[in-house]
């Protein structure tokens, strides 16, 4: 009996549509990948081509969510608009290609650029 108590209750709280009272957020689609954003947040994504410092940026809103009812898109919901701060470079990456018994190895460095944005209004 107390199995099947378990059972309803974690179904039930599966099945509830409620969101939680959170700030509001949208996702956002750049450069092959999704973005989860708030108001006020800055993020690093993939590089948007030539802008310059205090540029307004326009993103594709693909789902919204304001703390009471979610919107998802088919496939867009609206627009998220954006400040381009500037570009920024990512972590450094060691490549090491090595061949064993054949005294060959090789070292290559990496560092992926990135363009920094602050979302200003979902």
């Amino acid at each position: 009996m107390i199995a099947k108590y378990t059972d309803s209750c974690i179904l039930s709280a599966i099945m509830t549509t409620e969101t939680i009272n959170t700030a509001p957020f949208a996702v956002i689609a750049t450069g092959g990948k999704q973005y989860m954003v708030r108001e006020g947040e800055t993020i690093l994504v993939e590089l948007l081509g030539d802008h310059e410092a205090g540029d307004k940026i326009e993103f594709d809103a693909l789902m919204t969510d304001d703390g009471k009812t979610s919107k998802i898109g088919t496939p867009i919901v609206g627009k998220v608009q954006a400040t381009y701060v500037g570009e920024k470079k990512g972590k450094k990456l060691t490549i090491i290609r090595y061949k064993a018994k054949s005294n060959r190895d090789r070292r290559l460095g990496h560092r992926q650029h990135y363009a920094q944005v602050t979302i200003d209004k979902i």
